[in-house]
């Protein structure tokens, strides 16, 4: 067998060998990821699910974790604790699992999800309305109405 049936082509140098690949080798891959739909953010702001069963506490808490705004946890014991929900250890059994909350008086409580009663989604979700195809919207509405050298800035962190 020759080197090219092993992909390898003699018009280039030997080292750029294992990274050329032949004209539209990655053309199906390429186009399957341009069209790989985006992440779908739920609105999960103000929501406060049912805990009915572990699999719910688990679910819900997977989604507080992804969640990128403040969470209200309630104890079982009735103490509420508000922060951000940066960390979570899953473990076979509730007992051994935890959450972590970033607390504004700057404490790390980890909390077992055994002692987890309920969660709510109080605090405002930052990343809400701030995709791409927002940033896009805006552009082309600026646009429109005419304006020149435009620039969409962030919005100020609070």
């Amino acid at each position: 067998m020759s080197g090219r049936e092993h992909g390898h082509d003699p018009l280039l140098p030997h080292g750029a060998q294992a990274i050329a690949a032949p004209p539209g080798a990655n053309d199906e891959l390429t186009d399957e990821l341009e069209v790989v739909p985006g992440f779908e953010h739920e609105n999960l702001q103000g929501w406060i699910p049912q805990l009915a069963t572990e699999a719910d506490i688990r679910a819900v808490i997977e989604k507080a974790f992804d969640y990128r705004g403040d969470v209200t946890i309630t104890r079982k014991g009735g103490a509420e604790l508000t922060g951000y929900l940066f960390d979570r250890r899953v473990a076979p059994t509730l007992e051994n699992s935890i959450v972590r909350l970033m607390l504004a008086s700057g404490e790390r409580p980890a909390i077992p999800y055994s002692e987890i009663a309920a969660i709510a989604f109080t605090g405002r979700d930052t990343a809400a309305g701030k995709s791409y195809e927002a940033w896009v919207k805006k552009y082309w509405e600026k646009r429109a109405k005419g304006e020149k050298n435009i620039s969409i800035e962030p919005e100020a962190l609070e």
